[in-house]
């Protein structure tokens, strides 16, 4: 495996590219779990073992809105470097955020429809961020295949639209959520939770399950099932607020009132400071 640092060695290293190899791209900000690790065995599966897996480690400073979350956010270099290793990764690109970002930096992409709700509305220039970064790694590694998690789905919609607003030759590979045994979704921050709010949080996943399933006994109004989530997650005896809850069309995110197409229904819940995400596809 090897490790790069700089935008000058990767260059380099990148630069001949066999056209029989796929080249995957599993990016992520770090401090590694069970869902990073399905991201790197899906992509190995793409690129079989002549491809070449890249998985790239920084911490965005450009999506975060609050200083607070970027100060906090955990990060693991050894230990994440150890898991790629693992796991089969073959190159890990890891640099500084000045190597990213000039001190003087002044282009940024903008998504201007689909980032307009939920994580894009409550936390402004997210989306700007998120989508000048995969642009700038997409540009460094010239992936055949990028992967990402369908537990930001937005996020996931808004690359997809990216790619083919921007004609960038490459295939986006999304990835079912990874879980802990309670069913709360995977997150580095998760660790930030204290004990009593871990075990509380799995609420988050059993109203979202409740909603899929008034949905599959014949409910199709938006409002009634979004009032059963927002019934469960509001119950609990702890300091927790809903940040969203919207029930949308999968393709487009536009709000739905009447269920007649696939849907998903998106939340994130505030356990004290730390805001956990998750999502339920309705089809």
């Amino acid at each position: 495996m090897k490790v790069v640092i700089t935008t000058s060695e990767l260059r380099p290293l990148l630069a001949k590219k066999s056209s029989p190899k796929t080249r995957v791209l599993v990016p992520t900000m770090g401090s590694l779990h069970e869902g990073h690790l399905a991201l790197i065995h899906r992509a190995r599966k793409i690129a079989r073992a002549e491809g070449v897996v890249i998985l790239s480690l920084f911490v965005n400073p450009t999506q975060f809105d609050q200083a607070d979350d970027l100060r906090h956010y955990p990060r693991a270099l050894e230990q994440d470097l150890a898991l790629c290793k693992k796991h089969g990764v073959d190159i890990v690109f890891a640099p500084e955020s000045g190597d990213i970002y000039h001190s003087d930096h002044s282009v940024t992409v903008t998504e201007s429809s689909l980032s307009q709700r939920l994580c894009g509305a409550s936390r402004p220039g997210h989306f700007d961020g998120v989508c000048t970064v995969v642009l700038k790694l997409f540009n460094l590694t010239q992936p055949d295949v990028a992967i990402f998690g369908k537990k930001d789905y937005q996020q996931l919609v808004i690359i997809r639209r990216m790619v083919r607003d921007l004609n960038i030759p490459i295939c986006i590979e999304g990835v079912e959520t990874v879980r802990e045994k309670n069913g709360l979704a995977l997150s580095s921050r998760n660790q930030r939770l204290s004990e009593q709010q871990h075990s509380d949080a799995q609420r988050i996943r059993s109203a979202l399950l409740a909603a899929q399933t008034a949905h599959q006994q014949g409910e199709k109004s938006a409002q009634s099932l979004l009032n059963t989530i927002r019934k469960i997650i509001e119950s609990s005896e702890l300091d927790v607020e809903i940040d969203y809850l919207e029930l949308l069309d999968q393709d487009n995110l536009k709000p739905i009132e009447t269920l007649s197409s696939p849907s998903i229904i998106a939340t994130a819940v505030f356990y004290g400071p730390v805001r956990l995400i998750d999502n339920i596809e309705l089809d």
